[in-house]
């Protein structure tokens, strides 16, 4: 009878309370879905109108012999490029100086940057934001910034960030972004690279690396110092308000006639390679390569304009990456979004805190980013009770299996929808996306554990795929444009070839469109590489398309292993599938270019310093729950390694057996391993700015180790 009570309770509130709710939210969703498509309608035909309206345009200055004459690419930093306007969308060239004008007509009332300041969140306009750009611009002219000179920014993101960036590009300098982690001779090799006039840097961390190299950069004239206050008197060393207040005697005829004077095939950002394979590269990109990836990347991806909504981000990321920059800063001047500063703790730990406080529309995140918050949510999980854990479990799997089949009954679907309203979207609340409405990820490879966990979560992760050379973003998934474990398409008015294809369809994946960068600056022969005959840029890159055109990334060219025998092995699909099978494992490494035979070194999960980020020797609680379910009281790193823990080691060689029964052949087997006492880091060196695996650093600093492998 109890039984039959609960039951009719249930049926009770279901019908009384849950039922209305979602046929509301059905009915809301609707209604959204059609305004949104007629907006859309509206934009296509303006675009289209726009477009037909050009080509005329287009033809007769063709007829007339006045086509630009210049180069696809340049290697100088004061060269112009021929643009790749593709006719099926040819936007006007504009500069960076057009497009915020653009927007302050539309925004200016607007707020368009938001930072805490004592606890408390201060923001400013895009009239401010503008304001304070030209009075930055002046100030740099003031210090003696020179046409196509660098403004060298070393620190987290900020106003002061922003401000200084597009005050630089107003001025005709190029914004050149330092990641903070960068060594004072890193900062040398860039800041003498790019002839850097003016430095603006953080805090006195950031400033003492600069005071240190000084001496040897004959170009740099002064520095600016936006957080901390000078810690002694030098000459050439300003305060931002200092700073600020110098160029009020600049007029703004001086500098109007030289933002006038900008072209949109001129170079106005420098991206530095993170140097994985090499000396970094400083990725040239022009006034219509930031101003036409803001445009229709981010329109690609579902950014919505702020007349129609103002998106919420949150900035986070190294904005001397092209994936934050162009994110967070060129595309939030483009659509009117408001951008949140996170603290510069973020990524130990803070960012949580921050996005709840903000509830961002929109979020990105490199990979490891994503996987960090799977880890964080698996260990809080593991410590919850035994119903709490089934009630999680249930809710995940359904919403899971309704994302992977998306042809499932109604029934299914009513139960997935529930176990959304009931779990899940506490959870997402808990996250600070409760407001999110897309989920971008991108700078490199996403694992199939991390994607189906967010499924799990009622989280679908757009990936994004590019690189610096084509201004972030070239292919890109979103709501509308979604297929699992695809990075997308192109955006419209891009191209993707494949060269080069094997049997499968695997080729050198390479690109086309307005968003491919000028060239490498001060390295003529690096640019020649990088393209083809025809000015289509290579990524060294592989992958496929499908039939629809939706782009699949399967390798890299770079890291593909030919071993001994000719045999040809690309390493991510096996390292993916041993981290899969072994839940303790971190990073796994595939060793066995030239070798008779296939090895790994493995790295195991553990805690990260709160103040550094780097590993500690602590054992994350998923990693000891491995321990524990193979018969391991193990709660340290060193602990297995030194007495090579034999539960662990078992459990490990076993996961590499079942991993091996999968293999394509033979010669994809592993067939010797070793763990390492510490998981990899960039502090360590084998990890870049963007978490990415810096092979041939891995292989110089384990050489004893693997050498150990192939000893007769």
């Amino acid at each position: 009878m109890q039984n039959t009570h609960r039951f009719t309770c249930f049926i009770s509130f279901f019908y009384l309370a849950v039922l209305p709710s979602l046929i509301n939210c059905a009915f809301s969703t609707v209604k959204l879905l059609l305004e949104a498509a007629s907006w859309r309608h509206r934009t296509l035909t303006d675009a289209q109108n726009v477009c037909r309206g050009l080509r005329p345009h287009l033809e007769e200055t063709r007829d007339e012999g006045t086509e630009p004459t210049e180069a696809l690419w340049t290697s100088f930093a004061d060269g112009r490029v021929r643009l790749r306007i593709d006719n099926s969308c040819p936007q006007t060239p504009i500069t960076v100086h057009q497009m915020f004008k653009e927007s302050l007509e539309k925004y200016g009332p607007l707020h368009a940057l938001a930072s805490k300041k004592n606890g408390k969140w201060e923001k400013i306009t895009f009239s401010e934001y503008y304001c304070l750009s030209r009075k930055a611009a002046k100030s740099f002219l003031k210090l003696g910034l020179e046409r196509f000179h660098s403004v060298g920014i070393l620190g987290f993101n900020s106003p002061e960030w922003f401000i200084s960036a597009v005050g630089a590009v107003f001025a005709g300098g190029i914004v050149t972004g330092i990641y903070t982690t960068n060594s004072p001779e890193a900062c040398h090799y860039i800041a003498y690279d790019s002839k850097t006039n003016i430095m603006v840097v953080e805090n006195r961390k950031q400033l003492d690396k600069i005071m240190q190299i000084w001496s040897r950069l004959p170009q740099l004239k002064a520095v600016v110092l936006y957080k901390d206050s000078v810690p002694e008197r030098h000459p050439n060393l300003y305060t931002m308000e200092e700073f600020l207040e110098l160029g009020d005697d600049v007029s703004d005829t001086t500098l109007d006639d030289i933002i006038n004077s900008q072209k949109p095939n001129q170079c106005c950002v420098l991206i530095y390679t993170s140097g994985t394979t090499g000396k970094p590269k400083g990725a040239m990109l022009s006034h219509d390569n930031i101003t036409w990836t803001s445009a229709h990347c981010s329109r690609a991806g579902d950014m919505q304009p702020a007349e129609v909504q103002q998106e919420s981000i949150v900035s986070y990321l190294p904005l001397s990456h092209i994936a934050a920059q162009i994110y967070d800063l060129w595309t939030g001047i483009k659509w009117g979004e408001q951008v949140y500063f996170a603290e510069p703790d973020a990524l130990k730990g803070s960012l949580v805190n921050t996005l709840k406080e903000v509830q961002p529309t929109s979020h990105m995140g490199v990979p490891r980013v994503w996987e960090k918050i799977m880890e964080k949510l698996k260990d809080a999980f593991a410590q919850s009770g035994f119903m709490k854990k089934r009630m999680l479990s249930w809710a995940m799997s359904l919403s899971l299996e309704r994302n992977l089949n998306c042809s499932s009954s109604d029934l299914k679907q009513l139960w997935a929808r529930l176990a959304d309203y009931l779990v899940l979207a506490k959870i997402r609340n808990a996250l600070g996306f409760s407001s999110c409405q897309k989920h971008f990820c991108g700078a490199a490879p996403l694992h199939t554990e991390t994607l189906y966990f967010f499924l799990g979560l009622n989280i679908t992760l757009y990936e994004a795929y590019g690189m610096s050379e084509t201004t972030g973003p070239h292919c890109l998934s979103g709501p509308y444009v979604y297929r699992q474990h695809s990075c997308g398409k192109p955006t419209p008015g891009c191209k993707v070839k494949l060269v080069d294809e094997d049997p499968e369809g695997n080729g050198e994946i390479c690109f086309w469109g307005r968003t491919v960068f000028m060239g490498y600056l001060n390295m003529e022969d690096k640019t020649k590489e990088a393209f083809d005959e025809d000015g289509w840029l290579r990524s060294g890159d592989l992958g496929k398309l499908d039939k629809d055109g939706f782009l699949y990334v399967t390798g890299r060219i770079k890291d593909l292993i030919i071993t001994a025998g000719g045999e040809n092995v690309p390493p991510i699909p096996i390292e993916d599938a041993v981290k899969k099978e072994l839940p303790i494992v971190s990073n796994a490494m595939v060793i066995g270019d030239k070798k008779k035979f296939l090895s790994m070194l493995l790295t195991l999960k553990s805690v990260l310093d709160p103040d550094t980020s780097d590993p500690t020797d602590v054992l994350t609680e998923q990693a000891r729950d491995f321990c524990q379910k193979t018969g391991s009281k193990a709660t340290k790193v060193s602990e297995i390694v030194a007495t090579r823990d034999q539960a662990i080691y078992q459990a490990i060689q076993e996961g590499i057996d079942r991993v091996n029964r999968n293999a394509t052949n033979r010669v994809h087997c592993i067939q010797k391993w070793i763990v390492l006492p510490r998981d990899f880091s960039i502090s360590g060196g084998e990890l870049g700015p963007t978490m990415k695996l810096k092979r041939l650093t891995v292989l110089e600093k384990y050489r004893k180790e693997i050498d150990s492998f192939y000893e007769e």
